[in-house]
């Protein structure tokens, strides 16, 4: 990784920024082939190119075929089982239930994760360490934009890892060795460090069009701050703050300065909710199992993908081919979301089967009036897919089927006239056609306005009270005492689904997380056979939350990486 390509990095990023989810390229990036550390890094059109290759880093960690940080923490969580085909191998009952003898060989289920999160952090490093010998423009420079930017995707990478693994090596500086893990005040220090620099250098008026839908604003870090703040706090029981060897400080967070900054992000104006909660997911704002005209503008209601709710998503474009890492990057984590399904059940798309909803989880957050329970699941009787020819074949083939599935995420189908007949397309692909595993792109929302509210309300901001109305009134429903228990419990309801809960739980204590995910435990159809999930409480306790070291890293560093408590046997 010496030989710093640049044709890797912006490349396979053209059309991330500016466009749609499924939109043609915008951005036109000349070949860079034969740039490298030694010529690049010269100029602002230099210092662009990079950053693109930055962001193309984040959203590989998401495009590249690995388990993928979202559907991981959909499956830890006590929202949904691992699901998946009754044939295939066991990696994501291994995820769910925190016990390696799922599968005792799958030890490189987070591999691919792992390297691509890396190599994201290895281009983040190289822009920021570089920035200095770049001839920024004199006048109207993007110097704070584009390098508040690369700090805040460092940060959103080294977020996501040390939630998932705990305990990780920290580079700050694009370089290749064999490095112990550090304490992960240490990296949440790093975490806070970048966040702090990139609300301090992105103007408060940049990336807000929806031309630049997928680019991080200054709100959008504001929010992952808190967001930060509140998951190392509740999971560490300390508030932020590393002192090294010298006896300096850095990422200190005050409870404070969280608030303050949701507050800002509230206070700018720039963001509101929907009217309507299901309008937010293509699928959730479809009328179910249309059998004729399918998905079409005139059919959704879906607010778009650069709409006012909307803080920061990650944005996907088609693929090209698995072979290419191409002009265009498709999502690998939705069509692990679709139904098992050999055929498409209009208006969804077929896929995996992974993530099948807990009935006891939606049973126990959600009131009967609830709009918020049809918007995020797909209850397969109730909408009358389980009589449908097409899903059939599904149910012989689907581990852990509980009748229920994540709409949010799902794939969805509209029919399309070839030749005279209608044939099902799948409508998350910019022309409707494409390979099923790698051509999906629906945005994956990180912050939706709706949680810096309830974030907000958390902390301890004197209009608490109003933000619960707003998300409560929303779902038409009455207002509720604000305490954090209410808020919690709010939170299950208004973010299921969307990667949130998990963590959630996770920062109340280890225990509460275990207490949740072991109280999910229910009845599920093997291949159609009556099965049952349990779960071992002293077997979750034992990992701390955390999950696998792939084992490949550990054998190459000789032994200087450990493997995470409770993974080792």
């Amino acid at each position: 990784m010496n030989k710093f390509k640049v044709n890797i990095l912006a490349l396979g990023v053209v059309g991330l920024l500016g466009m749609s989810s499924c939109s043609e390229s915008f951005l036109d990036v000349n070949s860079m082939t034969n740039s490298n550390t030694n010529n690049f890094y010269k100029t602002e059109a230099d210092a662009w190119r990079a950053l693109i290759g930055c962001y193309n880093g984040w959203r590989q960690t998401s495009t590249a075929p690995g388990i993928g940080f979202y559907v991981a923490s959909t499956v830890m969580g006590d929202e949904c089982y691992g699901g998946t085909g009754n044939s295939d191998a066991r990696n994501y009952q291994v995820i769910d239930r925190f016990d390696q003898s799922e599968s005792p060989a799958d030890l490189q289920m987070y591999a691919q994760d792992w390297k691509m999160y890396y190599q994201g952090v290895y281009r983040c490093n190289e822009l920021i360490t570089r920035e200095d010998q770049i001839k920024w423009k004199d006048k109207d420079s993007n110097r704070g934009l584009y390098m508040g930017e690369c700090h805040a995707l460092r940060a959103l990478l080294y977020f996501d890892m040390v939630r998932l693994w705990g305990n990780i090596p920290l580079f700050l500086e694009p370089v290749n060795e064999n490095r112990s893990q550090a304490d992960p005040a240490e990296v949440y220090a790093a975490i806070f460090e970048d966040l702090k620099y990139a609300i301090a250098n992105i103007p408060g008026d940049a990336n807000l069009e929806k031309s630049q839908f997928g680019r991080i604003t200054k709100y959008a870090a504001e929010a992952i701050l808190a967001r930060a703040y509140l998951y190392y706090t509740g999971y560490y029981g300390q508030e932020p703050g590393f002192t090294n060897e010298s006896g300096e400080t850095t990422g200190v967070v005050t409870k404070a300065e969280a608030l303050a900054a949701v507050e800002d992000v509230i206070a700018s104006g720039n963001y509101e909710l929907l009217d309507s909660y299901k309008d937010f997911w293509p699928a959730s704002s479809l009328v179910a199992n249309t059998t004729s005209a399918g998905w079409n503008e005139a059919a959704s209601t879906y607010a778009g993908d650069a709409n006012s709710e909307v803080v920061l998503s990650m944005n996907f474009t088609p693929m090209a081919s698995y072979a290419t890492e191409g002009s265009a990057d498709g999502n690998r984590w939705q069509v692990m979301m679709g139904m098992r399904s050999p055929l498409s059940v209009v208006p969804y798309y077929c896929g995996w089967g992974a993530c099948t909803v807990i009935p006891s989880f939606i049973n126990s957050i959600y009131d009967a009036a609830d709009p918020r329970r049809t918007a995020g699941v797909i209850d397969i009787a109730g909408e009358g897919i389980g009589s449908d020819a097409n899903f059939k074949p599904s149910y012989n083939d689907w581990r852990e089927y509980t009748g229920y599935t994540v709409k949010k995420y799902s794939p969805i189908a509209f029919y399309q006239l070839e030749n005279g007949a209608l044939v099902i397309k799948n409508a998350n692909m910019s022309t409707g056609a494409g390979d099923m595993q790698i051509n999906n792109c629906q945005p994956y929302n990180i912050i939706r306005y709706a949680d810096v509210l309830l974030m907000a309300a958390e902390l301890g901001s004197p209009q608490a009270a109003t933000y619960m109305h707003r998300i409560r009134s929303r779902a038409g429903l009455s207002d509720i005492p604000v305490n954090k228990e209410n808020i919690m419990a709010e939170r299950a309801r208004e973010l299921a689904f969307e990667g949130i809960r998990y963590w959630d739980l996770l920062r109340q204590g280890v225990e509460v997380m275990a207490d949740a995910v072991v109280a999910s435990a229910g009845s599920v159809q093997n291949g159609g056979s009556p099965a049952q999930v349990s779960y071992s409480r002293n077997k979750i306790i034992a990992t701390k939350g955390l999950s696998q070291i792939p084992n490949d890293q550990i054998i190459l560093s000789n032994g200087v990486l450990k493997q995470n408590p409770g993974w080792a046997d």
